[in-house]
C-alpha cells in the first residue's frame, strides 16, 4: 500500500512539474520570485523533450509500482499518461521536438508580455 501511494505521489508531482514548466511563466505576474523556480524547470523540461531524454521521475514511479506489486509500464510518463488523452497514437520524434519547441515558444511569449507590461506600467 505504501509503495502504491508513493508511486501515485510521484505521478502527481510529475504532472504538476509539467504544468509548472508549461504554464509557470504566467505565475510570475503575481509572484516574481517564482521566476527563479520556473526558468530551471522550463530549461529542464525543454531539454528532456528536445533531446528525447527520459525524466528521472518516470523510472522512479515505475520502480515504486513494481515494489507495490503492480506491473508498471514501459516508455515515458507522457507516452503512458498524457498521449492517450491529448495526442493521437504514435508519438514521433518530430512531434516530441515540436512539443518541446512549443513549450519554449509559449514561455517566450509569456515572458515577452510580462517584460513589456512591466516597462509600460513601471511595476
Amino acid at each position: 500500500m505504501i509503495w502504491r501511494l508513493a508511486a501515485d505521489a510521484v505521478l502527481v508531482l510529475h504532472l504538476l512539474f509539467i504544468l509548472f514548466a508549461v504554464l509557470g511563466g504566467l505565475s510570475i505576474r503575481w509572484r516574481r520570485w517564482l521566476l527563479w523556480l520556473h526558468l530551471p524547470a522550463l530549461v529542464w523540461a525543454a531539454l528532456v523533450m528536445l533531446n528525447g531524454w527520459l525524466c528521472p521521475l518516470t523510472p522512479l514511479e515505475i520502480e515504486l509500482r513494481h515494489w507495490a506489486g503492480e506491473s508498471g509500464y514501459s516508455g515515458s510518463f507522457i507516452a503512458h499518461y498524457l498521449l492517450p488523452l491529448i495526442y493521437p497514437p504514435g508519438l514521433t520524434r518530430g512531434v516530441q521536438i515540436a512539443l518541446g519547441a512549443g513549450v519554449l515558444l509559449l514561455n517566450l511569449l509569456v515572458y515577452g508580455w510580462l517584460i513589456r507590461r512591466r516597462k509600460t506600467t513601471g511595476s
